[in-house]
């Protein structure tokens, strides 16, 4: 007896300095180029060429931070038999005739439960309408389904909103170009002067243009497109020329003193002027759409599976379109993307899933989040993507800047989530989350900010200025490299390897800035909240109880049951080889977003929840087994854990020694470990 009271002693000794070494380990520590100053306020450290993290908080409906409103219902349709595109689209045109009120807005309308087959293109071409069905699962006695059949036109995409034209906010105010005549403004800065301000107010949307010259480009070496490397297609892989690729950016004036114009956003590239003559001059907002909302839809494009592409394409097209949303929305089975934007300024896309594309696995395909061309400080949060080759992704090039990926979730992803082509700017991946880590057989690569060379159309440097910031991809390689002129970052990540250097890149350049690869701690612990929160000034004292009220639950992680435990018949626990492990999850939002719904469950792959982890880890650490690794909705759970069939070096075959082991849960931003006993 006093043998087994001293090996007890002995373990629960070992289990406090594995407790020690635990919270040392995971000690709360903060980035050495972003960090909070002694008035709570961020710090940002430039770099000797004057680049630093940008701020990222106006992504979003209205700029960030702005609750998405709720629309009363004008009018309420069913399915009909057949093809039901004139009868949704006839009711969007009778909405469109009403007047819009002081806050732009016309109405909702309302989709009953049913299947509603569309055989061609829904236009929700008119400001201040939301198309809300009444559920987006599968289904048809409670959700709306939007069936897309056919395949005419080819790759169609099943529902536009907006103006519906692609036009880079290209349409100027006659009389209103002028000059930037500072010679340099870093990224990061908000006011610059000009030539002449006169032709400006407060209030006024801008357009600042930064032309494709010869000197810039020859300032990051033509793109980075590594033309002259074997594998290098003549004629098609080339560098990049003159006038291909302008740096635009989508402002509104906030101040004008003098020549100085103080702008709402700040610049996400630096502007010299010796490289370029940049410019002003006043949009003209030709065709922009406002206040479009598609809400509690689901989007099923019928195919023949497999690599079939005789079907619609894009499931939600953004076109000419601001401070506007999607909400509560699940696509499948598109072509090419479940949301693309394009012309798109200041839209939020929250609790959406696009799943299980069907197409050929190749290039121009299956990206299932897609900021395309001239989309600026689109916010993607909460969004779930399976079985695509590049879920959350920039196709937009240089016309597109400022979009974040907010606790995000992928599954299934056959390449990776980056930028994808040609200077893409001011992308933050921010908490996005792998669930199952690089697809067997394909590259492991799962998240790039990066050179991609060649590929492609010339992809070259793909993304400038761009953050990963304490993401997971479960044992997949993030890739980040540094661009001439700018920098990529990766804080806090968590990957098999987090690096720039070739290989694994594809391509030889520049490692870009990473800090603190697989360190779990990192404060604050999502970057665009913290700065959302700097800029709205909310309090944490605030968010506290603004979080303390929204969980009465909270979370909890229980003892086992029972512990100690046993895989030996002659134990005196009783020979028991599996104990229980029970948990309580509950919904925690981020800070700003607090007065948005709560996730709802009863979604098949992409219930709305957290992302759940559970896993057993032996007195040194090392993972002994996966037990939960999902998306869960709020509710109880118990799972059972055998010690037979684990092993300490991570396996899974064999039977556990006796000892001390570890469980840890990780749910949102609650993490909680608690110790068992195994026992011979």
């Amino acid at each position: 007896m006093k043998i087994c009271l001293l090996n007890i002693a002995v373990v629960f000794l070992l289990v406090e300095i594995f407790y020690t070494a635990e919270v040392h380990s995971q000690s709360a520590w903060q980035s050495n180029i972003v960090y909070s100053g002694s008035d709570g306020k961020l710090v940002y450290v430039r770099d000797t060429a004057g680049n630093c993290v940008p701020d990222f908080s106006h992504a979003g409906y209205k700029g960030g931070g702005v609750d998405i409103p709720y629309v009363d219902v004008v009018k309420t349709i069913s399915p009909v038999s057949g093809d039901n595109t004139s009868s949704i689209q006839n009711a969007i045109n009778e909405v469109s005739n009403m007047p819009l009120n002081s806050n732009g807005i016309r109405g909702a309308i309302l989709l009953l439960p049913g299947t509603y087959e569309i055989d061609g293109t829904i236009q929700l071409n008119e400001s201040g309408i939301v198309l809300r069905g009444s559920g987006d699962g599968s289904s048809p006695d409670s959700n709306s389904i939007l069936l897309a059949v056919g395949d005419s036109p080819h790759q169609r995409t099943v529902l536009v909103a907006g103006g519906g034209s692609a036009s880079k906010w290209k349409e100027q105010v006659s009389g209103t170009k002028t000059n930037i005549t500072s010679d340099t403004v870093l990224i990061g800065t908000n006011s610059f002067e000009v030539q002449n301000a006169s032709p400006f107010k407060v209030g006024d949307n801008i357009i600042i243009y930064h032309p494709c010259t010869d000197a810039w480009l020859q300032a990051i070496n033509y793109g980075g497109t590594h033309s002259t490397d074997a594998g290098a297609e003549p004629g098609v892989d080339v560098p990049w020329a003159v006038n291909s690729y302008p740096i635009v950016f989508n402002r509104n004036i906030t101040k004008i003193s003098g020549n100085t114009i103080t702008i709402d956003v700040p610049v996400f590239n630096t502007l010299i002027k010796s490289r370029s003559q940049c410019y002003i001059y006043k949009y003209a907002r030709t065709g922009i759409k406002t206040n479009i909302g598609i809400e509690n839809l689901r989007i099923d494009i019928q195919t023949a599976g497999g690599t079939d592409e005789n079907h619609a394409w894009q499931a939600i097209d953004l076109y000419q379109i601001e401070d506007s949303w999607i909400k509560d929305c699940t696509m499948l089975h598109f072509g090419q993307s479940a949301v693309r934007t394009n012309t798109a300024t200041r839209i939020t896309v929250e609790y959406c899933n696009g799943l299980d594309p069907v197409s050929q696995i190749t290039g121009e395909r299956m990206y299932n989040f897609n900021v395309y061309t001239a989309s600026q400080q689109i916010l993607f949060y909460k969004c779930l993507a399976t079985n695509g080759r590049h879920h959350f992704v920039s196709n937009g090039t240089t016309w597109t800047s400022g979009c974040v990926f907010l606790d995000c979730t992928s599954q299934g992803i056959y390449a990776s989530s980056e930028g994808h082509r040609a200077w893409s700017m001011a992308l933050l991946y921010d908490n996005l989350k792998e669930l199952d880590g690089p697809r067997p057989g394909y590259n492991p690569r799962t998240l790039g900010l990066y050179n991609r060379g060649n590929y492609g159309t010339s992809h070259g440097w793909a993304a400038a200025n761009s953050v990963a910031w304490n993401c997971d991809e479960n044992n997949g390689d993030i890739i980040i490299q540094k661009p001439p002129t700018a920098q990529n970052y990766a804080i806090g990540c968590f990957g098999k390897h987090v690096t720039g250097v070739c290989p694994p890149a594809p391509f030889n350049e520049p490692q870009g800035y990473i800090e603190g690869a697989n360190q779990p701690g990192l404060t604050p612990q999502s970057l665009y909240i913290e700065q959302l929160n700097e800029r709205l000034g909310v309090t944490t004292v605030a968010i506290n109880n603004a979080q303390a009220k929204l969980m009465p639950g909270n979370y909890k992680l229980e003892q086992n049951y029972p512990n100690p435990f046993s895989a030996g018949g002659g134990s005196a626990y009783g020979g028991n080889p599996t104990t229980t492990i029970r948990y309580t999850i509950s919904t925690s939002l981020p800070a700003p977003l607090l007065s948005k719904p709560a996730y709802r469950s009863g979604r098949e792959r992409g219930v709305r929840g957290e992302v759940v982890t559970l896993k057993v880890y032996d007195i040194l650490g090392r993972e002994v087994k996966t037990l939960v690794n999902k998306i869960q909705s709020p509710g109880s759970y118990e799972v059972e854990f055998s010690a037979i069939g684990g092993s300490a070096s991570g396996g899974n075959a064999g039977k556990l020694s006796s000892g001390i082991y570890f469980y840890r849960i990780e749910a949102g931003s609650f993490i909680q470990t608690r110790k068992m006993i195994l026992a011979k």
